[in-house]
């Protein structure tokens, strides 16, 4: 049977350690280059299943600036980032908005909110 490496730099801890991913028909069969448990477990669930916070911006209507800074309440699968970016860069909010504020529930059916990650007054518009 055919084996694939991958490799990873750890962050679980300050060592930063190379990771190597051992697989065999895309399934993961061993780990070796880590020296901790962190970076071990680490290394299982970036392989395995790798999340991120995402941590962008959505247009805002009526206060002092034009994008309002978003992030997830917690992480989502890396593959389904650029979907939910592209689906962000649609969303317009409208001033007022305080930080924690809901923009976005269960963002594409992850379950993960994206909420505001700074407070917008509304601004009046002189004429």
């Amino acid at each position: 049977m055919m084996t694939e490496e991958k490799e990873i730099i750890c962050i679980g801890c300050p060592i930063g350690c190379k990771v190597i991913g051992i697989f065999n028909a895309q399934k993961l069969i061993d780990i070796k280059g880590y020296q901790c448990e962190r970076g071990r477990e680490y290394a299982i669930k970036e392989f395995t299943n790798p999340v991120r916070v995402l941590s962008t911006t959505v247009r805002i209507e009526g206060a002092m600036v034009a994008l309002l800074p978003v992030k997830t309440t917690a992480p989502i699968p890396k593959e389904m980032l650029f979907r939910c970016m592209k689906f962000l860069a649609q969303v317009v909010v409208y001033a007022p908005v305080k930080m924690g504020d809901v923009i976005v529930k269960d963002i594409l059916g992850t379950g993960v909110d994206v909420v505001a990650t700074r407070t917008l007054e509304r601004m009046e518009r002189k004429i």
